[in-house]
């Protein structure tokens, strides 16, 4: 079961868009989701966002590097970033992301 949560135990619901970079060494890279009204972010929601957590049968990633977005003063994005400093770290990101992919419905579109 391959899930995101901005606080612990607090699985999120809402699929993000993902934007991922690599760099031409493939020794690193980068990946940005985009969640647009997260339920994290919810009226009455009072949970505390600590950090992008990604879950799976493996173990967690973390990242610490969560921002909102803002409209007229009303949250209505998170934007996360997860940085892959090594070829492992990336075939790691690519294994949850394709767990998370297959349980959450999302495809793969190259740009």
């Amino acid at each position: 079961m391959a899930k995101i949560q901005f606080s612990k135990g607090v699985d999120e619901e809402v699929i993000p868009e993902v934007r991922l970079t690599r760099s031409r060494s493939g020794d690193q890279g980068t990946a940005t989701f985009i969640f647009t009204n997260p339920q994290i972010l919810a009226q009455g929601s009072n949970e505390e966002i600590t950090g992008m957590y990604m879950i799976d049968e493996e173990g967690e990633m973390i990242t610490r590097e969560v921002k909102g977005k803002f409209v007229n003063g009303k949250p209505e994005a998170l934007e996360a970033i997860y940085l892959m400093k090594t070829p492992e770290e990336w075939d790691r990101f690519m294994r949850f992301m394709d767990r998370y992919a297959n349980e959450n419905g999302l495809g793969l579109s190259q740009s």
